[in-house]
């Protein structure tokens, strides 16, 4: 049976644009009041006003995912408005189209500290409301967490090779999660978006003046941050451990798997990808941008933080 999401609030980071947002609006379509949770404070209230202008219930909390007290305030401003927290969407973070061997230590900390920390730090001070919710049997789980990882966490991709290790552990610990707290009915469920049309392709070609090479994914391959948050609605409505976009990502997570089995196979795969991107872009200049292929931020500025 469907869960009822009408009166269930939730909080998301990353809302300001991309997923983040696209999913702040359906969730508040399905009844659900929502706290969005981003540092671009514009972009947050003009998403609220669209919310509360189709009807919705909607707050904004400028915040930033790597600083462990303002989550904290998220959570605490989602209860003190709504009475309750029964959701939250780690969604924020940020990616960079740079080779391993090019990138610093203090690089590769801070996007672990935004997209796998800042995951933490977001779903803690909310399971603490959803542990201590009353249980019921009739009515849904207690809780849900949601963890916006990526198709990448199922398979390396060459100059995102950072940004896939964060996804990566963004799934495993969620996957973990999910068998940890179920028995105290808290569901948890990681989404896994394929290629999305969000701000990080034209953020990535502004700041490197040179373009990204995962920009050029097919069209077909290409989905909206719309169809990815109605798909995670559905997961709301329905819980599951991973959300896969449609058929399109089905196929996506198909290849990956035949790739994991036989490596000399995703070697020949993306082996295109490197020769074209040197062949395009002989020095190796970053792409940077706050959505990223897959999915998982809300809003691209450049700087890391989730919206």
């Amino acid at each position: 049976m469907a869960i009822d999401l009408r009166g269930r609030p939730i909080a998301i980071t990353g809302a300001s644009s991309g997923i983040g947002a696209a999913t702040a609006v359906e969730c508040a379509r399905a009844g659900m009041p929502v706290a969005l949770g981003a540092r671009r404070v514009e972009k947050l209230d003009a998403v609220v006003k669209r919310i509360r202008d189709e009807g919705g219930r909607a707050i904004a909390v400028p915040m930033d995912v790597a600083e462990p007290a303002q989550c904290q305030s998220l959570i605490d401003a989602t209860v003190s408005e709504f009475g309750s927290v029964y959701a939250v969407y780690a969604n924020a973070g940020y990616g960079v189209e740079k080779p391993v061997h090019e990138m610093s230590n203090e690089e590769i900390r801070v996007m672990f500290e935004i997209n796998f920390f800042g995951t933490l730090n977001t779903i803690r001070p909310a399971l603490a409301h959803m542990r201590a919710a009353p249980a019921t049997h009739t009515s849904g789980p207690r809780g849900h967490v949601l963890i916006c990882s990526s198709c990448l966490a199922k398979m390396f991709l060459p100059y995102f090779a950072v940004y896939s290790a964060t996804k990566a552990a963004q799934s495993h610990v969620g996957r973990a999660m999910r068998l940890e707290l179920r028995h105290e009915g808290v569901e948890v469920s990681t989404v896994h978006p394929i290629s999305t049309r969000t701000e990080f392709f034209d953020t990535a070609e502004k700041l490197s003046g040179q373009g990204t090479l995962i920009a050029h994914s097919p069209d077909f391959m290409v989905q909206t941050a719309e169809f990815v948050a109605r798909r995670t609605v559905a997961c709301l409505r329905r819980p599951r451990a991973e959300v896969w976009t449609g058929l399109r990502g089905h196929f996506v997570k198909f290849g990956m798997s035949v790739c994991t089995l036989f490596p000399a196979l995703a070697d020949l795969s993306l082996g295109g990808m490197v020769k074209r991107r040197l062949e395009h872009y002989p020095r190796s200049d970053a792409a940077v941008g706050e959505t990223s292929p897959g999915g998982g931020a809300g809003g691209a500025s450049g700087v890391a933080g989730g919206g």
